[in-house]
């Protein structure tokens, strides 16, 4: 395995930091630092999306016949790498990297003429409907119902954790279409406007304070058959090929800028907190071994496999670690509860590095849970190597 970067992966990544230098605001990096969710507030995405939007390097993974930067692995692996270290926030990861990936492989050309152009240029903004009140991590269990009428669907349920739901003018949605044989074997994806009448979204406060995520109650919605993606029944396959994208990021720049923070929130040579450091440290850095074994398996043309589980399974480990140890750093410090959301609207000052440190670990409980749970990818990981 050769982690070293070619002459134009530098030329590159040179491009990309000059870049990030130059366009990157202050404003913008300041409302990422203060961002105590896993995505920073909307007005916050939108503005850097313009930025990314108007430079042509909105969409990396897309092709360039789709608007995307037809970009290399190893390009887009730099550049989840710049921006992490840089601060920059995550732009519309439902619309750019899942729903656009799904659109370009199983959409139609109608619906690929109708989505894609708005998704680049964020004139929508998508959340997911995948998750329900008893189908979590069992995601096939899903019981929200679609009856097709006519060239409409009905669909009845309700849909929970559904982050920026609150700010998004269309859902990406699994529903049941059939009860018989196998249970995915009746789930459908449909591309649902937020807009359409029955449609309810209900706020929940996350334990941090934060309004990210809702509960969704579609309520005798009606949603045109042509916003159906693939086929009906074929809802199960849609939701893998999704899921691949979602648990595609590298984590370790921005753990190691967490952590180089916390470094300079220390105070005196607490040798207990110093090797937590080092610890931590170190995880970060065989993190960081990991995706770079994985980018280069990509690179190769090599399936990654169940790597991909562990690198959520670590990744989402140490962030809970991360910001566990801020607090033991911050120690009463971290006790100053600031209910204004969002952060970055308070005056600057000295307690810009405390602010969010104790939202930020309450809400990182979360982590081993969502995008798949701890539990399910260890079981994954077993069957992938122990063959369990």
């Amino acid at each position: 395995m050769d982690l070293s970067l070619s002459a134009a992966d530098q030329a590159f990544r040179n491009d990309v930091r000059a870049f990030l230098d130059r366009r990157l605001s202050p404003e913008i990096r300041r409302a990422q630092h203060l961002t105590t969710t896993v995505f920073a507030e909307y007005d916050v995405v939108r503005a850097w999306h313009e930025v990314l939007h108007a430079q042509g390097w909105v969409a990396p993974a897309w092709p360039k016949e789709h608007g995307g930067t037809g970009w290399s692995v190893a390009e887009r692996y730099i550049w989840q790498v710049e921006t992490g270290r840089a601060g920059a926030p995550m732009v519309s990861p439902i619309g750019l990297s899942m729903v656009g990936p799904v659109v370009i492989h199983y959409g139609t050309d109608a619906q690929k003429a109708a989505f894609l152009p708005r998704i680049l240029s964020g004139a929508d903004y998508w959340c997911q409907g995948f998750s329900e009140p008893g189908a979590g991590s069992d995601l096939a269990s899903l019981r929200t119902k679609a009856v097709l009428e006519g060239d409409h669907y009905v669909v009845d349920g309700t849909k929970i954790w559904t982050t920026h739901a609150h700010y998004a003018n269309w859902m990406i949605a699994l529903v049941r279409t059939a009860d018989t044989g196998r249970r995915q074997e009746g789930i459908t994806c449909l591309l649902i406007d937020m807009k359409s009448p029955g449609i309810n979204v209900r706020p929940i406060l996350t334990i941090g304070g934060d309004h990210e995520v809702n509960q969704v109650f579609l309520d005798e919605v009606r949603v045109p058959a042509a916003n159906r993606v693939g086929a009906e029944g074929e809802g199960w396959s849609v939701a893998k090929y999704l899921l691949e994208f979602e648990r595609g990021v590298v984590a370790s720049p921005k753990l190691r800028s967490a952590l180089a923070g916390i470094v300079d929130l220390t105070e005196g040579g607490d040798p207990i907190i110093a090797a937590r450091i080092a610890e931590v440290g170190i995880d970060i850095d065989a993190l960081e071994m990991l995706e770079l074994k994985t980018n280069w398996a990509l690179r190769t043309g090599q399936n990654p496999g169940a790597m991909a589980s562990i690198l959520k399974l670590r990744a989402s480990q140490l962030q809970q670690a991360v910001s566990a140890l801020e607090l033991d750093v911050l120690g009463d410090r971290a006790l100053r509860w600031e209910p204004h959301r969002p952060l970055y609207d308070l005056e600057p000052g000295e307690t810009d590095d405390i602010r969010p440190a104790a939202s930020r670990f309450l809400n990182n409980r979360a982590n081993t849970i969502f995008g798949g749970a701890s539990e399910i990818q260890k079981g994954i990981i077993a069957k992938a190597f122990l063959g369990l």
